[in-house]
């Protein structure tokens, strides 16, 4: 299978950065990175960027450059921004597919959407549809997913989080993996240990006597802390949600 990973836009793209000067394509790119070792885990699974750490890649040329090698699916990351470049408090993940809603890339952004919005805890603004180039242009099916607001005060700090760049691969990979039955090589790394939800509050240090305590996510969405905890139920542990 082949894959292409597009990291929106560049370094030099006027305009596309968060107002404390963040660029977009520095998120953009770690996610691609992160997302790319963790496929090589992958048999039969050869992974392509449409884009360039040397240059900005016109959109035109990344379309292009996915219909010459005839990939599987093209998947475009991005990071969004809300307003004329202020702050807002504007949040959460979305995802888009073509208007006409090709069945499997529709699919494909239902399990992404899915996935980070658990992961992240951050608010499920849906599975939409747009126009876009990369969407319009590519001859596979094709996904834009837009993994939280540069104009939001708090979720740029998780853009700028390793931990949380890691979390969002993990869980477009894991989408993948879910729609296209990949099958993990014998030889591939342990799958890693789910990063800590970034809205997670850290738990005060224990003295000797204490109880260790281990916590494994923390939404403002009660539905989303309920499907966690089914998930978990059905792999064995128990569970139970402590509402703060």
């Amino acid at each position: 299978m082949k894959i292409m990973l597009d990291a929106g836009h560049g370094y030099n793209t006027p305009g596309k950065r968060s107002p404390d000067g963040m660029r977009e394509y520095e998120f953009n790119r770690a996610v691609a990175n992160y997302a790319r070792q963790l496929l090589a885990n992958y048999k039969n699974v050869t992974v392509y960027f449409s884009h360039s750490d040397q240059r900005d890649v016109s959109l035109k040329a990344r379309t292009d450059k996915a219909n010459s090698l005839n990939v599987d699916i093209f998947v475009s990351i991005h990071a969004n921004a809300f307003g004329s470049g202020g702050w807002s408090n504007v949040g959460g993940i979305e995802t888009f597919v073509y208007p006409t809603r090709p069945p499997v890339a529709y699919q494909l952004a239902q399990k992404i959407q899915r996935t980070l919005v658990i992961s992240t805890g951050l608010e499920n603004r849906g599975v939409k549809t747009a126009d876009f180039h990369v969407l319009r242009e590519t001859e596979m099916d094709a996904v834009l997913v837009e993994c939280g607001f540069m104009t939001n005060r708090n979720e740029i700090k998780l853009l700028r989080s390793e931990t949380y760049r890691r979390t969002i691969a993990e869980g477009i990979v894991k989408a993948i993996a879910q729609q296209f039955r990949l099958q993990r090589k014998a030889n591939a790394a342990p799958t890693p240990t789910p990063a800590p939800t970034p809205s997670a509050k850290p738990t005060a240090p224990a003295n000797k006597e204490g109880l260790y305590k281990v916590q494994a996510g923390a939404f403002e969405n009660e539905e989303n802390a309920k499907e966690l905890a089914e998930r978990l139920r059905k792999a064995g542990f128990e569970v139970y949600i402590d509402k703060e």
